[in-house]
């Protein structure tokens, strides 16, 4: 599946006041990454770090989850998916070829 299209197909299943959108969708997305997070954690403390069958579906499921409130943000934000992935990708290769991937700070 292509990203702007998983993002019109999430468009339809977005039920969200309107006029709070942005802040109804970040504020989703860290939740959503607070759990995937949380299912990581619990795979140290329950499973000994072993990554189970269920688990794993477990966390796929959270990311999903991740995925939509990325889409949606993207959406809110008035950008294709496709376009924050080609951007990222952008910044990334920069920061490689600077050889500047290590460290921290938005302007490496």
């Amino acid at each position: 599946m292509e990203m702007n299209d998983y993002q019109e197909l999430a468009r339809r299943t977005a039920i969200y006041p309107a006029e709070h959108g942005l802040m109804y969708t970040v504020l989703g997305l860290t939740n959503e990454s607070g759990e995937l997070a949380g299912k990581l954690k619990k795979m140290y403390r329950d499973d000994n770090g072993i990554l189970t069958t269920e688990r794993r579906d477990s966390l796929i499921d959270e990311l999903g989850d991740v995925l939509w409130y990325a889409a949606m943000v993207a959406r809110e934000l008035d950008v294709a998916l496709a376009d924050v992935a080609c951007i990222n990708i952008g910044k990334l290769e920069s920061r490689r070829i600077k050889n500047t991937l290590k460290g921290d700070g938005d302007d490496r």
